[in-house]
């Protein structure tokens, strides 16, 4: 599996951070103060984006990040306009400028465009590793049948998809299915987002909270299912059980996966992610594990013949 390191050679922790907020929810303030919070937990892995908050995530973390060679930094390319590569290159020089880097660890697409060719996309992806503008080449929101016909295309150039980002968290599982076998089978380290389902796995809506959920009705519509209510309510009830935060559990229970997922964490608020950060150093026993792992019906497999085997 693709080996994250900073440029000083040191392997990153398993867990990263996620700065959608920055510039948005988190001020600059707030954004200081949980860039701090992280580095002293061990974070040293930053994920950001072209699009988040209209450039001012990637804005701050430039600014927090200035001159920090102990850091991975991570951003993505291609949600918004065309795919094509001289867009995506245009894209990501104003992601460099927004940072202050020449370069940068890991270089995402955000997004399948299905009306766009993936050969030139590919192709960005490599020259913009061959010149030594980033390090690892990464894909996000896709699934294993275009990360394949990525990595097919990769080969062809010399180099290899080294990061998938896909969404993953206990009340949606789908990535069990082929995304994280592919990875395992690949290489390909998954540095997985949403590990507490928009907040739902914290059990803060429970108790009258606000969040994404309440505020974003695309969230609202992804986790308006009444069994991830239910295995919301049940996580809740394990985590008082154990004596932890429902969140520490969200996000180890999906650090402890057979395939070794990597988080990414985010929040608004120092307070909002310490119980995130405890999980870095939270021991989840296999019998916790699978006790969460049944509050939640797993997805069916890939093929309906698995029976026969």
């Amino acid at each position: 599996m693709t080996q994250l390191t900073t440029h000083g050679k040191t392997p990153v922790r398993p867990f990263s951070f996620g700065t959608m907020q920055f510039g948005g929810k988190a001020d600059e303030a707030a954004s200081q103060a949980l860039f701090e919070t992280c580095l002293d937990a061990g974070i040293t892995h930053f994920d950001t984006a072209y699009i988040y908050n209209g450039g001012a995530s990637e804005e701050i973390l430039g600014r927090l990040a200035k001159d920090r060679d102990d850091l991975y930094i991570a951003t993505k390319v291609g949600y918004v306009g065309s795919c094509n590569k001289a867009d995506m290159l245009a894209q990501f020089d104003i992601c460099r400028s927004r940072l202050q880097r020449d370069s940068v660890d890991l270089l995402y697409l955000h997004h399948f465009d299905p009306t766009a060719d993936m050969r030139p996309i590919v192709d960005m992806l490599a020259t913009v590793q061959s010149r030594g503008m980033i390090r690892h080449i990464g894909l996000s929101n896709l699934a294993a049948w275009q990360v394949m016909k990525a990595q097919a295309i990769e080969a062809e150039f010399g180099t290899r998809i080294d990061v998938l980002q896909p969404m993953y968290n206990l009340v949606k599982r789908q990535a069990e299915v082929e995304l994280l076998p592919m990875c395992a089978d690949q290489g390909i380290a998954a540095c997985t987002y949403s590990p507490l389902g928009g907040g739902l796995l914290t059990g803060k809506y429970a108790k009258g909270g606000s969040g994404r959920l309440t505020e974003d009705d695309r969230y609202a519509t992804r986790y308006s299912l009444p069994v991830m209510s239910h295995a919301a309510r049940r996580l809740t009830e394990l985590a008082a059980e154990a004596g932890v935060h429902p969140a520490t559990l969200a996000v180890a229970w999906v650090a402890a996966s057979p395939f070794r997922p990597q988080p990414i964490l985010s929040a608004r608020s120092v307070e909002q992610v310490q119980p995130s950060l405890d999980a870095m150093s939270y021991t989840l026993t296999p019998d916790l594990y699978s006790k969460i792992a049944a509050l939640m019906p797993a997805p069916a497999p890939a093929t309906d013949r698995n029976d026969d085997l």
